[in-house]
């Protein structure tokens, strides 16, 4: 959790020594605690949010993971250049940071079946030997709330598991048992792009749809997950589908990084009408600090401004700046080339863009983010809402574009005048709550079927 800059940097310290050289991170990562100036508030607001931020449990539903990061000679116990590590989440008083199972939606065929679930395998493993082989000492894989609590109070911090797409499964929703075993908490039924459980967001841009919804086998999967204590994430899959899952569950819904529709027409964030049903059925909507998703106006200004200031650097050094698909299509030798002449770009442009860039077109802030948090407070009350950031996986505004910088969110949140009680629930009471409703159910099902 937050810290004092003294008792912060004592922290830090302890970590640091008990790492081995080639995983030490440098002094300089650690940082005191921002300044009333440069946060526009007053010392006496910040002190009492650091202490609001240092007794609760700060908890981030969703950070993507690169396994190439999770090997004993390159991994979290260094702070790499990722938005969240142990020296990060140290750092800004991040305690429970759930690791996602990521895998990108591919084709509906036996190959597609099994190269997606070598990739799922491959991350669960990877969470795993991070926790139980790497940093022990430091994180411990949570799999109730009761375990979260206990390992934030002992000093280390938190990880869980959640999976965003269900496709690694297969037509076997066996599996949903199986990666409950393997520390699964909270499964997604689609990403982007259809699955053979559920529609996708993504059917909106052309309206072609594969189930209308779920598909049969998508039910058979949210009973599963029912039974077996699995939150159902409602985050990517389409409106139809996530009103059909709300329509046949028995336990609690999540969205584990989505914000409200109405504050930012896009399809990956929820409508009143869903965010209402979530509220009815008890679930709990986590806010996700993704800068197109907050505000796409905003963000495509600033996009913009930054991306007209690269290219003009680019030109004066005699290169053009290409998009993905043509950087993509370069050979191994030409991309890495372009990218060192990105690298010198970004390092020129860096110091021009407070200037240039931001004060003509401001990048999506903490304040963006805490207006949905606030709008889906108001429509459907302080118990059903949670904080996301997706970091690592595209998330991250100014102010929390990593996890060294979760204060802030306290701080923004204090400043509107949420209590240390609401500020609690927000940040993980409520999701742990509903974790702790998904479970009791699945108990009562196998309880009634004699499992």
């Amino acid at each position: 959790m937050y810290r004092h800059p003294s008792i912060l940097m004592l922290s830090s310290a302890i970590f640091l020594a008990a790492c081995s050289p080639a995983e030490q991170s440098t002094p300089e990562t650690v940082s005191a605690m921002p300044s009333a100036t440069s946060l526009g508030s007053d010392p006496a607001l910040i002190e009492r949010a650091a202490q609001i931020h240092e007794r609760v449990i700060t908890l981030d539903t969703h950070d993507d993971i690169d396994t190439s990061n999770f090997t004993r000679s390159n991994n979290y116990t260094s702070d790499l250049d990722t938005q969240v590590n142990l020296p990060k989440m140290v750092e800004g008083g991040l305690d429970v940071a759930w690791f996602s199972i990521y895998t990108g939606q591919g084709p509906l065929t036996p190959e597609g079946y099994a190269a997606a679930s070598a990739n799922a395998l491959d991350k669960f493993e990877a969470v795993h030997r991070l926790t139980e082989e790497i940093a022990p000492e430091w994180m411990e894989i949570a799999y109730t709330s009761e375990d979260a609590r206990r390992i934030a109070a002992s000093g280390k911090k938190v990880a869980m598991i959640g999976v965003e797409n269900a496709y690694p499964m297969g037509q076997d929703v066996g599996n949903v048992k199986r990666y409950q075993e393997l520390g699964a908490r909270y499964m997604s039924l689609a990403h982007n792009g259809h699955s053979q459980f559920s529609d996708s967001n993504t059917g909106e841009a052309d309206g072609v749809w594969l189930h209308n919804g779920l598909s049969d086998l998508g039910r058979e999967a949210v009973m599963e997950m029912n039974r077996w204590g699995i939150m159902i994430d409602l985050s990517h899959p389409s409106k139809e589908s996530n009103m059909q899952v709300l329509a046949m569950t028995k336990a609690p819904v999540i969205a584990s990084h989505s914000s409200a529709r109405a504050v930012n027409d896009v399809s990956r964030n929820l409508d009143d009408e869903q965010l209402l049903a979530i509220r009815d059925n008890n679930g709990v909507v986590q806010a996700t600090a993704f800068s197109s998703y907050l505000n796409s106006e905003k963000n495509s200004a600033h996009v913009a401004a930054l991306n007209a200031l690269r290219g003009s650097i680019a030109q004066s050094l005699g290169f053009e700046l290409l998009n993905g698909a043509q950087v993509r299509a370069l050979g191994e030798a030409e991309r890495a080339a372009y990218q060192a002449r990105v690298a010198q770009v970004d390092e020129l442009a860096a110091p021009r863009i407070a200037a240039e860039v931001d004060a003509l077109a401001p990048p999506v802030d903490v304040s963006d983010f805490v207006d949905h948090i606030d709008y889906m407070v108001k429509l459907i009350g302080i118990d059903h809402v949670g904080i996301s950031s997706d970091f690592d996986g595209g998330g991250g505004i100014s102010g929390w574009n990593d996890a060294s910088e979760t204060f802030n969110v306290t701080l923004e949140l204090v400043r509107r005048g949420y209590t240390e009680e609401q500020i609690g629930k927000l940040w993980s009471g409520n999701l742990l709550r509903v974790l702790d409703d998904v479970q009791r159910v699945a108990a009562q099902i196998q309880a009634e079927e004699g499992v």
